[in-house]
């Protein structure tokens, strides 16, 4: 397996790809994404449905009820199939929450979500429609997935609203840009489009 380039070359080689770009990150200085640890998909799948269009106070509080229900820890996928939806609601979940839970359990019950182990086999394409296929799960989680909790290096999450923005800003367009536009470009941005993004996102700090 070729070995990921070191933050400094990726830097170096993002910033000459594009000079434009080149320029702001230079102004916004060293790349300091964060990384959160992941046990497994269907854990970090889970915490996401629930966080989903929620404050990260009031989603704790929510998800922390549905880890009481599992005794402290995210029932297991047969456990939470067989809960009352009643008590998912009562954990505060919404129907279209309870039922993307329920449909993400199904998935890992009967082996179409991949562990770990075959997440790592499989390419960004591969990994987005196998997880998107659970109820819920759009592409835009599993972007955010593949940047901050599996670290892969080449992620464009071109439809996020910072993404947008802070494209907008860095390249002057008058218009916010279309998904298509931030991917047009993103093309030059190969293979360090997390990075690209992420100082993206910092054009709005």
């Amino acid at each position: 397996m070729a070995r990921r380039p070191s933050t400094t070359a990726a830097r170096r080689a993002l910033a000459t790809s594009d000079p434009v770009l080149g320029r702001h990150m230079e102004k916004i200085g060293r790349y300091r994404i964060a990384l959160d640890g992941i046990s497994s998909i269907y854990q970090a799948l889970a915490e996401a449905v629930v966080y989903q269009q929620l404050t990260g106070k009031a989603a704790a509080t929510i998800f922390g009820r549905v880890q009481a229900l599992g005794g402290g820890a995210l029932p297991p996928p047969a456990a939470l199939l067989a809960l009352d939806d009643a008590l998912l609601r009562g954990a505060g979940l919404s129907r279209a929450k309870t039922a993307a839970l329920k449909d993400l359990a199904a998935h890992a019950h009967d082996g179409r979500l991949p562990d770990l182990a075959e997440t790592a086999a499989l390419d960004d394409d591969a990994l987005v429609a196998r997880l998107t296929a659970v109820r819920g799960v759009g592409p835009w989680t599993v972007h955010m997935l593949m940047m901050f909790r599996l670290g892969r290096a080449d992620v464009l999450p071109a439809t996020d609203y910072g993404v947008r923005k802070g494209f907008q800003r860095v390249f002057r367009t008058r218009a916010l840009p279309t998904p298509a536009q931030v991917l047009a470009r993103g093309e030059r941005w190969r293979p360090h489009r997390t990075m690209a993004a992420w100082y993206l996102w910092r054009a709005l700090d």
